[in-house]
């Protein structure tokens, strides 16, 4: 098993103080946006908002006491700083639950990271942090990336020394020797990539381990061969499913969970069977593995962005030839996959890949227009995105729905998105944990 990459802690500070200063310089009208934290009472009045089951409320008040969610009335008749919120429709803050960081939709990312040195990426995952949180992803999944980068920087929001969106982290990606993740390079090149590699049940569960020891969220493995590794296929199976056993429990064992990376129908059953929470891409799923998943209350992050964009770009752009072959190959398929998975009543969470090609932080919101094209009811897409989402992660006690002694995370649009899903493309207030980060 290669040996893992080193915590990035250490940047932490340099990274604290750019962020200070780039994140205030938004065009933001209110004037409570400061460096003194939160304040104790806010009142958000003349809002339509949608509700935990998804219905459009209209004339509500939403009272912010400090952190939390106080209230939701009517009539707010308490003395405290009002914001006036007439015509804007408030949504909880909204879950991306499949990022990368330290990428931002560069055509060939593999040239990319081996050009990028460890804190050159943290910088640029700190960036595209601050862009998904402004856009209205006021919490993030992270699905591996470099040299634990992801916790470094989760561990400095949590503790205050960085303005950033909620993150739950998975550390390094597993994948097998030669398997999605383990990037193609001549043997005298030494890299370590955004994965670990192992291989066969003991390096498995050493594996995981590491990972929840260095402060890992979830453990995130590697089932199939995927769209952007050259040499392998999107149908192939690669972990079998007693290795992929032993890494889910012990993820389960410390109280967390586990994803795979599944885009083969094979390697899909294989991580269902071995206890996996959550299936990602979930390109050839036949009738039996939704089944399986409805079943067992798999969720689904299928990530209709990321195929989206490839085969919308191509090779033109610079992507690898190999990445649109397959693209071409499958995309119609995916999209299959995911309504038949949605019709059957499998749980789906929002997820978008952020990081693959021509797919930005930022344009997170682009994917809850894909989902509606594709099918979906925009209520379900909203749900998938906050209420659902939250559930997948595990953070459904504190946030994914409005509603009183939960996080103040809330987001506002012109409009009903209920109507027009694209509206949540151009988010026109964020706030997080009471504190506004933008109003425009």
């Amino acid at each position: 098993m290669n040996p893992p990459a080193t915590s990035l802690i250490d940047v932490a500070f340099f990274i604290s103080i750019e962020f200070s200063q780039v994140f205030l310089k938004f065009n933001i009208k209110m004037i409570s946006i400061s460096n003194e934290g939160v304040r104790k009472m806010i009142v958000l009045k003349n809002l339509n908002l949608i509700d935990a089951n998804g219905n459009f409320l209209e004339d509500e008040s939403v009272i912010v006491d400090g952190t939390k969610i106080k209230e939701i009335t009517k009539n707010a008749s308490i003395n405290a700083e009002t914001i006036d919120m007439k015509g804007y429709t408030v949504l909880p803050g909204l879950i991306d639950s499949h990022v990368h960081l330290s990428g931002n939709g560069e055509p060939n990312m593999e040239i990319a990271m081996l050009k990028d040195l460890l804190p050159t990426a943290t910088l640029k995952a700190y960036v595209n942090a601050k862009n998904d949180l402004l856009a209205g992803f006021t919490t993030i999944r992270v699905m591996g990336d470099r040299g634990f980068l992801d916790v470094a920087l989760k561990k400095a929001i949590e503790e205050g020394m960085l303005n950033g969106p909620r993150m739950r982290v998975s550390g390094q990606a597993i994948s097998m020797t030669g398997g999605h993740g383990d990037m193609w390079l001549a043997p005298g090149i030494t890299y370590s990539g955004f994965g670990v590699i192992a291989d066969g049940v003991d390096e498995l569960r050493k594996a995981a381990r590491y990972q929840l020891k260095m402060g890992a969220d979830f453990v995130k493995l590697m089932a199939t061969g995927g769209v952007m590794s050259e040499g392998d296929e999107p149908g192939s199976p690669q972990f079998n499913e007693d290795e992929m056993r032993v890494a889910i429990e012990e993820a389960h064992k410390a109280g967390k969970k586990a994803a795979a990376h599944a885009q083969g129908t094979e390697g899909i059953k294989n991580a269902i069977r071995a206890g996996i929470d959550s299936i990602e891409h979930g390109i050839f799923l036949d009738d039996e593995a939704v089944q399986m998943m409805k079943e067992k209350g798999v969720f689904l992050v299928a990530t209709l962005s990321a195929v989206f964009n490839i085969k919308k770009y191509g090779k033109e752009a610079g992507i690898p030839d190999y990445a649109v072959r397959k693209t071409e190959e499958i995309m119609d398929q995916h999209i299959s996959s995911f309504v038949r998975a949605y019709k059957a009543g499998v749980k789906i969470a929002m997820g978008t890949d952020a990081a693959t090609p021509f797919n930005k932080h930022g344009e997170n919101a682009q994917e809850l227009e894909l989902m509606v094209n594709a099918g979906v009811k925009p209520v379900d897409a909203i749900m998938a995105t906050t209420k659902w989402g939250a559930e997948l992660l595990g953070m459904d006690s504190k946030i994914g729905t409005l509603e009183p002694e939960k996080e103040a995370d809330m987001i506002a649009v012109e409009g009903n998105p209920l109507e027009d899903i694209t509206l949540l493309k151009n988010v026109k207030f964020v706030m997080k944990s009471g504190k506004v980060y933008k109003f425009i």
